[in-house]
């Protein structure tokens, strides 16, 4: 499995699109939070990470699809699919292997964003950021990175088109983040609405983002994840 992890973001880095992608969510991340006056921390007019743990999974949506829609249509594509069936690995480990790598690719991509932590906390005179609910909302944004991984990955496995699977992880990722608190607010769901808004991954986010570890959260993350990985699986072993 570590070899298949390795191929994976070593393969990400060996190609100039890498860099940018990763460029490009660190520079989107920092003109929202320091230029833009609509979004700007500096203009809160007190230390607080809010804006960026906000904005920051909506940017997600857009980087970890880059990241992770060549897991499987390259492969598919240029023929090397047949190559990796044929190693001893199972299609759990060959699944597993390539969502560790693709992850490791966003925690590189997350780890950068730790100054603007730093930046906000020195910049404050009195008090600084809220250092629970920052190390809370980072953790959050960790195991948001996982679950758009897993399910980028998932859509890879559909197709040999790198741009199909990149609309396909893109719209499944924005529907379970932000799809089901749109539907509970339909007038058709009135009573129902908290319940409804349970589903989307936003809810659970958000909780965590408040510094509390709620074990149901976890568990949510943690079904999503399993859930997209093992329909991977499955499509994988029918090829």
């Amino acid at each position: 499995m570590w070899i298949i992890c390795k191929k994976e973001w070593q393969q990400f880095f060996n190609s100039l699109t890498g860099y940018i992608a990763i460029v490009i969510f660190l520079l989107l991340n920092g003109l929202f939070m320091f230029v833009f006056p609509d979004t700007s921390l500096l203009s809160f007019g007190y230390a607080s990470l809010n804006g960026f743990f906000a904005l920051c999974p909506l940017i997600l949506l857009l980087l970890v699809p880059t990241i992770t829609m060549r897991s499987f249509s390259d492969e598919y594509k240029s023929g090397t699919f047949e190559l990796l069936k044929t190693m001893p690995l199972t299609p759990r480990q060959i699944v597993w292997g390539k969502f560790s790598g693709a992850l490791i690719v966003v925690l590189i991509a997350l780890i950068p964003t730790i100054i603007y932590a730093w930046s906000i906390q020195h910049l404050s005179t009195i008090g600084g950021v809220d250092t629970g609910s920052t190390i809370g909302s980072y953790i959050g944004l960790l195991i948001l990175g996982a679950v758009f991984t897993a399910i980028g990955i998932c859509a890879s496995s559909f197709t040999n088109n790198t741009v199909v699977a990149f609309i396909i992880a893109a719209f499944a990722g924005y529907f379970l983040f932000n799809g089901f608190d749109a539907i509970s607010k339909l007038p058709v769901f009135k009573g129902m609405d908290y319940y409804i808004e349970m589903l989307g991954i936003n809810f659970h986010y958000n909780s965590i983002s408040r510094g509390v570890i709620d074990t149901r959260d976890m568990i949510y993350f943690f079904l999503v994840i399993c859930v997209a990985l093992l329909i991977t699986q499955r499509n994988i072993a029918k090829k």
